[in-house]
């Protein structure tokens, strides 16, 4: 405590500071006093908000009177409520009854948003009058009206949940209050508690819990919502929800942190979560075991690494014979104690960020129950156990990270429940099993599938086409890694052609016969394709019409000489799409690509007529790198970043002189950042010329270009720019 003490003094002592405590609950007034002398060093002007939900805490922290915030007005609330409780209806279809009901409904809530979206969402799956009415008259006059009592009509709505909607969101409660939630995980865990019961129809579990997911946020029950560009799915719960949570889920659920004691443990506990770091190793004792039909338990760090003694681990294991879900990420494991297969009903192990364990024990596969389990970015884990087919329910095997793997053990192909295998590595010497052919029958493989080793690969049309990759409909994104001493004439592409509903395709280091495989012209569902070397290609092929390709990075392609084989004309501008969707290309080291286009009679001096009003119509971020590029498709709509080192600032000046009337806006106008390095003919008056466009511009580099006079370039346009580095060549 001494040393966090130091710290927070080094960090504001003398500055100015702002401060924001967000919903404190402690009334104690000397804890406060302490908190406030440890804050007086900083600078005159320092300020501390404070939010909380009581007067009396406010009273504590300051003289101030406190700012109170209101709910929304009538009309205010009025029109969030009935947006969501009549969502389903049109305007001219609802009934005046529902919208009277509803208006004496809305009075309970109090003006507060959480509130109305709940209740809101509850009614809006009650289809009749008599429902809507015994929900007023019933459960919500029950309601106590005591000032800033949320929960009680926050409970309501949870009451009104399906029995399997219930016991899903009281699990929620394990996560701690702001926690970013992994949608996928989450759902892996419902699962692995009986929580997910399958249906009559085909659907997988996962898709049944993911339907539970959207059911719980779309009755407000989680929120925030959202989707990474690799198509994971992250969510949180509301401070006020998580309460709820808290309230329903009881003593059989309980997050251990420096804000609690093991000696809280009721032997009715069920799930536990805990940060191991916040718990001091003395009180991982008697009482911390004292729950011995534990169900869960998840370590939740920080992401940082933690030391857990084989003791507390073997402890773990012997303790609670009725795990279902264990989660040890980021305790620095060297060893899983053997041990481990009297977990009989453990269907879901995450080991993942053990960066030094080597191996698993083989007593590991004897847990037939085992649904999932986690090795990612085990950093040494060197190989798998031999028996892993005996774990034949096992549906997620996760291996990102794993870059010591050296085989897949043999069988591992009988895993045909598989859903995740996000690695699989081809043995160089060929002397384990584990081959391709493991690959035939897995076919419900979903996400992302990276194979390691094809250099190695011998007999490889053979082994190629046994991978099956094309009946595997499921997989989203395929990454082809080659590696090898030899050229790779004989290990044909065209023999590893995937299903065509794939999204993402990465091919590394292929050095075959530099022509690509015919069926990539048809893959047209492809979202992004990254291509790399080392490899032969001279030219690749036309991607300018994928109608759904959004990212196109292109790395040390040494002897690539152009993107397209057509010169564009007039004609073709008009009649076909050029990358309609494409957002953010990337192309480094291709130090024999001087033109987009090949060239026609071998003239590398032709002129550019008839390409300076191609365009691409909607990229955003583009880099280019090594590679000596004078004439390219032009990018007067980039919004996010223009990375230019090492390349011809040709296409840079047209792309500012382009004059397109149907843009009504300039050229790079809406540029936020801009770097610029080691392009020697770049002169100050192109420069200049360009940052009287650049009003948008939130950062700008400029290293190493000879030609550039610094002193007299005119900076006035760059009224929102944050950061500047600009230095010439020596």
């Amino acid at each position: 405590m001494d040393q966090l003490q130091k710290q927070l003094r080094d960090k504001i002592d003398g500055k100015r500071y702002l401060l924001v405590l967000d919903d404190i609950w402690n009334e104690e007034r000397e804890e406060w006093f302490r908190l406030k002398k440890l804050l007086m060093g900083g600078a005159r002007g320092s300020r501390i908000i404070v939010t909380c939900r009581f007067p009396r805490v406010a009273r504590i922290t300051s003289k101030c009177p406190p700012h109170v915030l209101k709910g929304l007005s009538d009309d205010d609330a009025w029109f969030l409520f009935k947006k969501i409780a009549f969502e389903q209806r049109s305007a001219g279809s609802i009934n005046p009854t529902f919208v009277q009901i509803g208006k004496k409904i809305l009075e309970k809530c109090g003006g507060v948003p959480l509130v109305i979206r709940t209740i809101a969402s509850t009614l809006s799956f009650k289809e009749t009058e008599n429902e809507w009415l015994s929900f007023k008259d019933n459960e919500l006059a029950r309601i106590s009206q005591k000032e800033g009592e949320i929960l009680p009509t926050l409970k309501l709505s949870y009451d009104h949940l399906p029995s399997h909607l219930k016991h899903c969101f009281a699990y929620c409660s394990l996560y701690p209050k702001d926690f970013e939630i992994d949608v996928q995980t989450l759902i892996q865990l419902w699962i692995a508690q009986g929580l997910v019961k399958p249906s009559n129809s085909n659907q997988s579990l996962e898709d049944i819990g993911f339907g539970y997911f959207n059911d719980l946020a779309e009755r407000s029950f989680l929120q925030e919502v959202r989707e990474d560009r690799w198509s994971n799915i992250c969510c949180k719960m509301h401070d006020l929800m998580h309460d709820l949570a808290e309230s329903v889920a009881g003593i059989e659920s309980i997050i251990l942190d420096s804000n609690s004691s093991t000696s809280g443990i009721d032997e009715k506990c069920r799930h536990i979560s805990i940060d191991f770091s916040l718990i001091p190793s003395h009180e991982i004792s008697i009482p911390f075991f004292r729950a011995k039909k534990l169900r869960t338990l998840l370590h939740l760090s920080n992401s940082e690494i933690q030391n857990m003694s084989d003791t507390i681990c073997d402890s773990i294991i012997s303790s609670f014979r009725c795990l279902r879900v264990l989660k040890l990420t980021c305790l620095n494991l060297s060893m899983v104690p053997s041990s481990i297969h009297k977990l009989k009903h453990l269907r879901y192990l995450d080991l993942s960020d053990n960066y030094h364990l080597k191996t698993l024990p083989k007593s590991i596969c004897k847990i037939q129950n085992m649904q999932v389990l986690k090795l990612d970015s085990c950093w040494e884990l060197e190989e798998l156990p031999e028996n892993i087919e005996k774990l034949g329910n096992l549906t997620h095997l996760g291996l990102w990270g794993c870059d010591e793997l050296r085989h897949m053990p043999p069988g591992i192909g009988k895993l045909t429940s598989l859903q995740t295998l996000s690695k699989f590595v081809v043995d160089k010497h060929g002397s384990h099993g584990g081959g391709l052919s493991e690959l035939s029958e897995l076919n419900n493989l979903r996400g992302k599938l990276k194979i390691i080793n094809l250099g190695y690969v011998k007999n490889a049309k053979k082994k190629f086409r046994a991978a099956n990759l094309k009946e595997k409909q499921h997989l989203q994104s395929l990454v082809l890694q080659w590696s090898g001493d030899n050229d790779d004439d004989d290990k044909s592409l065209e023999d590893l052609q995937p299903h065509p509903n794939l999204k993402k395709l990465s091919v590394r280091g292929w050095r075959g016969d530099a022509k690509f495989p015919s069926w990539l012209s048809l893959r047209t569902n492809l979202i992004a394709i990254t291509i790399s070397g080392p490899s032969k290609f001279k030219h690749l092929p036309t991607f300018a019409q994928f109608p759904h390709l959004e990212r196109l990075k292109i790395f040390e392609l040494t002897e690539l000489e152009y993107m397209d084989d057509n010169w564009p004309d007039e004609r073709r501008r008009e009649s076909e799409l050029f990358f309609p969707l494409l957002t953010d290309l990337q192309l480094n080291g291709c130090p024999n690509m001087k033109s987009w286009w090949r060239r026609r009679n071998g003239d590398d001096d032709c002129d550019d007529q008839g390409t300076s009003a191609q365009a691409f119509p909607r990229l955003s971020s583009l880099c280019i790198q090594d590679c000596p590029l004078t004439s390219m498709p032009l990018y007067p709509s980039l919004q996010e970043r223009l990375l230019l080192r090492n390349t011809s600032s040709r296409p840079l000046q047209q792309t500012i002189q382009i004059n397109t009337p149907s843009t009504p806006s300039l050229p790079l106008s809406k540029l936020k950042h801009f770097i610029v390095e080691n392009i020697e003919e770049l002169e100050s008056d192109l420069l200049d010329e360009c940052l009287q466009n650049l009003t948008s511009l939130k950062s700008l580099s400029i290293s190493d270009c000879k030609e550039l006079d610094l002193e007299g370039m005119q900076w006035g346009s760059l009224r929102n720019l944050n950061f500047l580095r600009a230095s010439t060549s020596n």
